[in-house]
């Protein structure tokens, strides 16, 4: 199952490869970044239809928003289940986001075994 997490910030790239090492090594997971919203578009058009199952996206991000691309997913890619995740468990974020079609709304430090939970929900 390929998942996509989109966060401006680079060093959440090594945390999730950690946290998913098993799942990565067996094969049942394979993770792509995107440090961006366009970077994040760019990776779903890629394919038709793209191999992305899930896309796990931060909020706060400079240029384009998590809510901005959550809507252009929902959008182009209505199959593509998405959650968000932001540094504030605001409930306008949250609020906003489960309304624009988020599957999980996750606050930083993410709680990985919730995180691992939905990924095996999803996985069947």
């Amino acid at each position: 199952m390929k998942i996509l997490i989109v966060d401006d910030e680079k060093d959440v790239e090594m945390l999730f490869r950690q946290k998913f090492r098993r799942e990565i090594r067996n094969g049942s997971l394979e993770l792509v970044f995107a440090f961006s919203g366009a970077d994040a578009l760019n990776i779903l058009e890629e394919t038709d239809p793209p191999k992305v199952v899930y896309v796990f996206s931060d909020i706060n991000m400079p240029g384009m928003t998590g809510l901005e691309l959550l809507e252009k997913i929902k959008t182009k890619f209505p199959q593509i289940n998405v959650s968000m995740i932001s540094a504030y468990g605001d409930s306008d974020n949250y609020n906003k986001a489960l309304t624009s079609g988020a599957k999980g709304f996750f606050t930083k430090p993410i709680d990985f075994e919730s995180l691992k939970k939905e990924i095996q929900s999803l996985m069947g």
